[in-house]
């Protein structure tokens, strides 16, 4: 196979980029990554928000303006959080409503764990059992399923994600659907996060999707389409000796599939492609979204600022670019064992971006106004408030 345009661009790029000194690019950049668990900011740490679910029904000119200099920074949208992790007990609902309740998160995407870990394992995280297997399952879907109709929570909407489905063998995807339809008739609007090529998981048994395969998607795409379901993919852009490897793949699936809504999980990085020069993502993510008009990128995951801590004004300017095309979110895990106040850490360093967008952007990612658009809601972002003077 020839390589794509996009991918040829990559090739041309690398060599003009691969030696600028990414922290010369970024402002306040430290030369090794933090850690999540770090301090908020000290100029704003993050507080809770006191607009409820039922504001964001008002039409925009009815609501109080968004004060961003005395409201949170954090997105009022979390579309990339797993509420059960790969193995073992998960953070209880009612516990992990009143978490959410302590943050400005009101829209929230429930993914399962499409792979799984073997229940016999005793694992809660990959990459802790390596050689264990993780295998697309049906479990954690269901498990979401009958919590959010157990349990009702009137100040978060929940959108819930079909993510069992195995990306290398799509044979039974659209069987398997028919039986969501079965038990939980109109409730899964969501599918994803499903797994391309994410090399993590390799050594749990993970096998990536192929060229024929992704022909093999036709069906169930198709059922996808035609009920306006959007599907977040982690598809790995490549490794940090080769930062593009796997762009075919996902150049492949949005060029047999240009008519359905993809996000693309984590603008394509991962803990293995950190080092990537920023100037050679951003061309590529402008390239893509250029080509396809239903593309849009998740910028969850603190893989992202890990890699380039203050993103610096190479991706803020992007993000002005393209503020219809990023939703944002936190990738949390929600595992029981996991400290309590874990996630609004996680949601404060994947919303440090937002502070610096402009307020065109910031509405449209932060304020959840790209969210609702996509998934066709009855609800609406506020508008910005004006800055004193201007």
């Amino acid at each position: 196979m020839n390589a794509p345009r996009i991918t040829r661009l990559a090739q041309s790029l690398r060599p003009l980029f691969i030696t600028l000194p990414t922290l010369a690019l970024l402002s306040a950049c430290t030369s090794s990554a933090p850690e999540t668990e770090s301090a908020a900011p000290a100029d704003k740490p993050m507080v809770s928000s006191k607009r409820s679910l039922a504001s964001f029904k008002l039409p925009p000119e009815e609501q109080a303006c968004y004060d961003r200099e005395k409201e949170p920074y954090t997105a009022v949208v979390d579309a990339h959080f797993h509420p059960r992790p790969f193995g073992g007990a998960a953070i209880p609902p009612q516990e992990l409503f009143g978490i959410f309740d302590k943050t400005s998160v009101r829209f929230v995407n429930y993914f399962g764990i499409g792979q799984v870990l073997d229940l016999k394992s005793g694992c809660t995280y990959y990459l802790d059992c390596q050689g264990v297997p993780a295998s697309p399952s049906i479990k954690n879907d269901f498990v979401n399923g009958m919590e959010v109709v157990a349990y009702p929570h009137d100040n978060l909407h929940i959108t819930l994600s079909m993510t069992f489905m195995d990306l290398a063998h799509p044979e039974n995807i659209v069987k398997i659907i028919e039986l969501y339809d079965k038990e939980y008739p109109g409730m899964f609007s969501w599918s994803g996060e499903l797994n391309v090529m994410k090399q993590a998981l390799v050594g749990n048994l993970h096998e990536p999707a192929t060229f024929e395969s992704i022909d093999g998607w036709a069906p169930f795409m198709a059922v996808l389409r035609e009920r306006n379901i959007p599907v977040t993919l982690h598809s790995d852009l490549g490794k940090d000796e080769d930062p593009t490897k796997y762009l075919p793949l996902m150049e492949y699936l949005l060029d047999k599939y240009p008519d359905n809504k993809i996000v693309w999980a984590h603008m394509g990085l991962s803990k293995e492609l950190t080092t990537i020069p920023p100037n050679l993502h951003v061309s590529i993510m402008k390239d893509l979204l250029d080509k396809y008009p239903n593309l849009m990128l998740d910028i969850s995951w603190d893989v992202l600022y890990n890699a380039y801590h203050q993103w610096g004004p190479i991706f803020i300017d992007f993000f002005n670019a393209y503020p219809t095309r990023i939703l944002p979110g936190s990738d949390f895990v929600a595992a029981n064992t996991k400290a309590r106040d874990q996630y609004a850490k996680e949601l404060d360093v994947t919303g440090r971006a937002h502070k610096f967008m402009d307020d065109n952007a910031f509405r449209h990612i932060a304020l959840g106004e790209n969210y609702f658009r996509l998934m066709n809601l009855d609800y609406h972002a506020p508008q910005v408030c004006k800055k004193t003077g201007s």
